[in-house]
């Protein structure tokens, strides 16, 4: 050992290999072991909190009956398990048929008018109301979309994921100029697509993706953190981690213009 230095330094010792060896073990095995980890938790965790969230909505709605209201109805009849969830499924649904065929409709538009004019429950409700539109709602207005286009929204050099509707009426094209044709195209927002921008486009300004519909809602809820992966199955954008080369966004490019067919 020279003076006033470390063990083995300046040393040509075995001591002096092993160290970095040691240290390039012990990266691997820690990199492999978050790697597995990571993996481990991605397929778990949504089938776990999944399974966590049904259990707990079923809970839920089955705790919603009174106890003793079924023995109070018929004497001698216990609670059985679920009979709660099923009849709050029940009132659900008539509460559903009031709203669409009876006088619901403006009871919820009252009740909406009295939230309004409390401050910390408008924001539960509104909060609350936009996340079920986003689930339920976009589930029906996907099917109006007739395909996922890349549009240049909104101005030139940049994209936006969009959905068309169809061709634009004449009477709206013809304000492009004569024999103009234009396309509708709906925008949508992240990370609520049941709101956005409809705008027109000609034909050779919309460039169609290989993606469904359902593929690009996630990509539009998410922001972009899931991306289509090869052969139309989508998946955590794994671009950024350690042993994953590429870039992220490749499977967006455009595929063909709609006026090309």
């Amino acid at each position: 050992m020279g003076s006033g230095g470390f063990p083995f330094q300046g040393d040509s010792s075995p001591g002096q290999d092993q160290d970095p060896m040691l240290r390039r073990a012990g990266n691997a095995i820690w990199e492999a072991t978050r790697r597995y980890f990571i993996a481990g938790l991605l397929a778990v965790a949504p089938i776990a909190v999944t399974l966590w969230a049904v259990v707990f909505l079923l809970r839920t709605l089955d705790g919603l009956l009174p106890t003793g209201l079924l023995s109070w109805i018929i004497p001698g009849l216990e609670n059985p398990p679920l009979i709660g969830a099923l009849i709050t499924f029940g009132l659900i649904l008539l509460a559903g048929f009031a709203v669409r065929h009876l006088f619901g409709n403006e009871l919820v538009r009252l009740g909406e008018r009295l939230l309004g004019r409390v401050p910390v429950a408008r924001s539960i409700y509104a909060g609350v109301k936009q996340l079920f539109e986003a689930i339920f709602i976009t589930a029906n207005t996907r099917k109006s979309f007739n395909r996922v286009v890349l549009v240049e929204y909104p101005r030139k050099g940049i994209y936006a994921v969009a959905f068309t509707t169809g061709e634009a009426a004449p009477v709206i094209a013809a304000g492009a100029g004569p024999g103009a044709a234009l396309v509708n195209v709906f925008v949508p927002t992240t990370p609520n697509p049941t709101s956005g921008v409809y705008i027109l486009v000609r034909p050779q300004d919309v460039h169609e993706l290989d993606l469904s519909v359902e593929e690009a809602f996630k990509v539009i809820m998410s922001a972009g953190i899931v991306t289509p992966a090869a052969h139309g199955k989508a998946g955590l954008d794994t671009s950024l981690a350690p042993g994953a080369p590429g870039e992220a966004g490749d499977d967006l490019l455009p595929r063909r213009a709609v006026g090309d067919e």
